[in-house]
């Protein structure tokens, strides 16, 4: 049976701005008659690494707050720590870098809680009726919370193809033990008659991993995590992996991982996608290159693999942005991601989320105007 997934669109009026709309889709999920009084609400979002601009802004998650709050639960605005160094990889560089995008306690009207803890040791073992694990570590405050509203924005990713509600609860709700067995699977390696040796891949690893031999890249696959993050940045695009290998089992993980952030919350999982400045790659990079579609609107489901595939699906049926990353995907119906990421096999996430029973890949589009 297909999951009903809600669609706001952008337009609006002086009688119904955005900011109402978000509450309308809150609505449409049945927040108030799923949550109890005293409850405790993570809303997971992402706060945006330093130098990116692509992420919800607060303003919107405020109203996500409010609309839990009239329900008399308690939420908390929360994230991961990141694999990597960079802006958001302990609790106190998270939470400045948190407060330098707008996300305060005071502008959200709830805390602010780094869920893994100081140094990202913070997590828990969730056990999960999963294919490639049977437990998962999850970040402490989310795996204790009653209940959860994934706030995303849907936007493509080097890695995963694409990147919203699953990759949100999935790789972003994960321990740092968590990060590190999904990217276990992925092994990148050089390809030195590409590689052009101008070091933009060494400075960009967070881990030492990459040095110049000879006047051309090499990993050091002691130090290499697997975090993927050298694929985005290298011009030549000399960086290769077993595409099929390890990316069709970073995809599944990362459902399996989802699975595991929802565990414990049945009936009290609920998600808002903004498919809006979809920029070609990650927010984990300090910056965010030109949105590849127009803005599409707002997504909401308490299904993520629906909601998933209605938010892909409407990029891809969407007219392509001159002057991005596209080379040929312009035309609506056009495939977006193939296009920038040719061998990234993006729909494994959403196939095996649905075969795990996190949710469903059938949907039925419900306008709310």
């Amino acid at each position: 049976m297909p999951s009903p997934v809600y669609f706001a669109s952008l337009r609006a009026s002086l009688r119904r701005n955005l900011l109402q709309k978000v509450g309308q889709l809150l609505d449409k999920m049945e927040l108030a008659a799923r949550l109890s009084p005293e409850q405790l609400v993570a809303v997971k979002v992402h706060f945006g690494e330093h130098g990116n601009t692509s992420f919800v802004p607060p303003v919107f998650v405020r109203e996500v707050v409010q609309s839990i709050l009239k329900t008399g639960a308690r939420p908390f605005v929360t994230d991961a720590n990141t694999l990597y160094r960079g802006s958001r990889s302990n609790a106190i560089k998270h939470l400045e870098t948190a407060t330098a995008h707008g996300f305060t306690a005071i502008t959200l009207g709830a805390p602010v809680i780094i869920a893994d803890g100081l140094r990202a040791q913070a997590g828990e073992t969730v056990p999960i009726e999963g294919i490639h694990r049977r437990s998962v570590s999850i970040a402490e405050a989310i795996a204790r919370a009653d209940a959860l509203v994934a706030v995303s924005h849907f936007k493509l990713h080097e890695a995963t193809g694409f990147g919203g509600a699953i990759k949100n609860i999935g790789m972003g709700a994960a321990s740092r033990d968590g990060k590190l067995q999904m990217h276990s699977s992925v092994s990148p390696h050089v390809n030195r008659d590409a590689c052009l040796g101008d070091g933009i891949c060494v400075r960009a690893c967070t881990f030492g991993a990459i040095s110049l031999v000879e006047k051309k890249a090499a990993i050091d696959e002691e130090k290499c995590t697997g975090c993927a993050e050298c694929l985005g940045v290298c011009p030549a695009d000399a960086i290769e992996i077993e595409w099929n290998q390890g990316l069709n089992r970073l995809g599944e993980l990362m459902a399996e991982y989802a699975a595991g952030a929802m565990a414990g919350k049945d009936g009290r999982c609920f998600f808002v996608n903004f498919v809006t400045q979809v920029s070609p790659a990650c927010d984990c990079y300090g910056m965010n290159d030109a949105p590849i579609v127009p803005d599409q609107g707002i997504f909401a489901s308490t299904d993520p693999v629906a909601l998933d595939q209605a938010c892909l699906d409407a990029i891809q049926q969407a007219p392509g942005n001159r002057q991005t990353r596209l080379t040929n995907a312009f035309a609506a119906g056009d495939d977006k991601i193939r296009d920038i990421y040719p061998k990234v096999p993006y729909l494994c996430q959403l196939e095996h989320a649905e075969k795990i029973g996190i949710g469903t890949r059938a949907y039925a589009l419900v306008p709310i105007g």
